[in-house]
């Protein structure tokens, strides 16, 4: 039970007939059915020539063939790493090249973007296709009659790296994180306790399997817990089919960033649904969620809404807020720490007490053993036998763990370092404000300066004026921002996540004279 495949093999054989994964309006896979098609799917790749710690590219959509292919590549111990369908074709190079991938693998249609990029570094494509839930996988690569290539002899083993993925590169060029089979199970293991996940249990995928929160804790950890994934039939989220599919397949919770959060809300008020499904809790992660977006949620679809706290070198969960039958969950904080140590330290290394600020470091079974070929990265976060975060926070006087925000992201005006959290919290309580994101700018006078973006509720007349009234009301002056954007949108990755200094890039261009600062990819 130590490795990932391990834990589903375990499902499979205990909860052999219950549902696994649905794709929407198309056909059930049962778990022991599952288990089938990856074996078959692990026997078909070892026939292609894929062989243990072989580093294997997948870019699909949320999609059935992407589930089975990346579970057979980790299978035959070789190591998945995911890309986003949407890269170009030079930022497919990076990724294929800096994972030293071996193979690219897609849907049976393709993705021109990522083989360019392959075919450009001499990277075999082979693509992938299951017709219907009777029949097996089928790859490009390698005929029916591969009867002599066999999975059944191969055995997983806690350390092998089955997952690389790469860090969103807020600050500096991507990172890429390799992840053993010990690290994923200890992660589902973690999901799962916190949130008493069950064969019971069934969700709908809203994010993207490409990366950590939607492949940890709506796919793997669901599996683990012999519990039923649902796939939307159009391989991505979609807020128009989203509640039809949670009803239709009984879905008890879902788990998603603040972003997909505010649309699912924003459809609520203005298309609601006759009625909703009866749900145990509402998972927000990979983001600050505003109180005042928290209390609507609950308000509206009367489940508990649970913040969490992850990232991708813990292979996704840290702290969550828990259940409410465990416990108060603390709007504004991301709770407490989920099957690991979790500290504040101070520069030196000193643990902080409750109420004092530092940096979030952790340790456990779940956390990376290092970035990859980045003695420099490792270096620095590993410093005194933990793994430091980037993440400024506090723990309150009941152990629950409050984010202050990325030490880079940190606002230091004059001197004074502002949250920009806080600053987007008050923004996003008022009635009139959708979304909105606060960001440093330079800034002659006092070294950095607050700007922020805004998007107005629709049908509202929100301006700058009404924006920054509300900010002095409900601010110390120095956090008033200086300048507000009332905007439609605003720039996100794939994921959902929005990254300050992107908003901050892309709003500063339309000021011809501002000096934009730049970071790295």
């Amino acid at each position: 039970m130590d490795t990932l495949t391990g834990l589903l093999k375990n499902t499979a054989d205990k909860f052999p007939d219950r549902r696994a994964i649905s794709v929407s309006g198309k056909f059930d896979i049962t778990h022991s059915r599952l288990n089938q098609l990856v074996e078959h799917a692990a026997s078909s790749l070892v026939a292609a020539g894929v062989k243990p710690r072989d580093v294997v590219a997948l870019t699909f959509p949320n999609t059935v063939e992407y589930l089975i292919m990346f579970l057979g590549v980790i299978r035959v111990r070789a190591t998945a790493a995911p890309l986003n369908q949407a890269y170009t074709a030079e930022e497919f190079q990076f990724y294929l090249s800096d994972s030293e991938s071996k193979l690219l693998l897609t849907a049976k249609e393709g993705n021109e973007a990522a083989e360019t990029a392959a075919s450009k570094i001499g990277i075999p494509h082979v693509t992938a296709a299951l017709s219907d839930v009777e029949s097996r996988i089928q790859l490009s690569a390698v005929s029916e009659s591969h009867s002599d290539c066999s999975a059944v002899k191969i055995v997983n083993e806690p350390s092998d790296v089955a997952l690389f993925l790469h860090t969103s590169g807020t600050t500096s060029r991507p990172k890429g994180v390799p992840l053993t089979q010990l690290n994923l199970a200890s992660s589902v293991n973690n999901i799962k306790s916190v949130y008493k996940l069950t064969e019971s249990d069934s969700t709908v995928i809203v994010l993207p399997l490409f990366h950590v929160h939607g492949l940890l804790a709506g796919l793997l950890s669901s599996l683990g817990a012999g519990a039923s994934v649902t796939l939307p039939s159009a391989g991505r989220f979609s807020a128009s089919t989203f509640w039809s599919d949670m009803i239709k397949y009984n879905a008890t919770w879902y788990t998603a960033v603040p972003t997909i959060h505010q649309i699912i809300l924003d459809r609520h008020l203005t298309k609601p649904e006759p009625s909703y499904p009866k749900l145990r809790f509402i998972r927000s992660c990979s983001a600050s969620l505003a109180p005042s977006i928290l209390a609507r949620l609950e308000e509206a679809f009367h489940a508990p809404v649970l913040e969490a706290y992850a990232m991708t070198e813990a292979t996704h969960l840290m702290a969550s807020n828990p259940l409410p039958e465990d416990g108060p969950h603390v709007p504004g904080s991301v709770g407490k720490p989920v099957g690991q140590e979790m500290a504040i330290l101070d520069e030196n290394g000193v643990e902080q007490k409750a109420g004092s600020n530092g940096e979030v470091c952790i340790r456990g079974p779940n956390v990376t053993s290092g970035y990859k070929n980045n003695p420099e990265a490792n270096k620095s976060a590993f410093l005194f036998g933990w793994f430091h975060t980037g993440d400024i926070g506090y723990f309150d006087s009941d152990g629950y763990m409050h984010l202050v925000g990325r030490i880079k992201e940190l606002i230091n005006r004059g001197g004074e370092k502002i949250s920009p959290i806080e600053v987007d919290a008050v923004l996003l309580s008022h009635p009139d404000v959708a979304q909105a994101v606060c960001f440093g700018v330079p800034d002659d006078k006092y070294g950095e300066e607050i700007n922020c973006a805004v998007i107005a509720r629709e049908g509202s007349n929100l301006d700058e004026e009404e924006v920054l009234r509300f900010c002095t009301k409900n601010l110390a002056a120095f956090k008033v921002p200086k300048k507000v954007f009332i905007t439609d949108s605003v720039p996100k990755t794939a994921t959902g996540k929005i990254q300050r200094r992107i908003v901050a890039e892309h709003f500063l261009t339309r000021i011809s004279t501002a000096k934009v600062p730049k970071f790295g990819a």
